[in-house]
């Protein structure tokens, strides 16, 4: 069963802003604001491995298509991870 899956189990009346393509990148729900929360690492590994991109292309891509979207109340979180 997938992250989001889980959450939607967990959470069966509330809708969430979500990108489309990206579902294994989510790691949680934030229960304040009732938005997903995405980790950033995994979007770029995502945008890298799948849509065939560089590390530069997936960065400049994030930044530009996925960072600045905005969805209202529900718009997802982007949780920056550090390694």
């Amino acid at each position: 069963m997938s992250k989001l899956d889980e959450i939607l189990e967990w959470y069966p009346d509330d809708v969430f802003g979500k990108y489309d393509d990206l579902d294994d990148a989510i790691i949680g729900v934030d229960n304040e604001s009732l938005s997903l929360i995405y980790s950033q690492y995994k979007i770029l590994k995502i945008l890298e491995d799948t849509h065939n991109m560089s590390q530069e292309e997936a960065d400049e891509y994030f930044s530009f298509n996925i960072a600045g979207l905005y969805f209202g109340g529900n718009t997802p979180i982007i949780c920056c991870d550090i390694f």
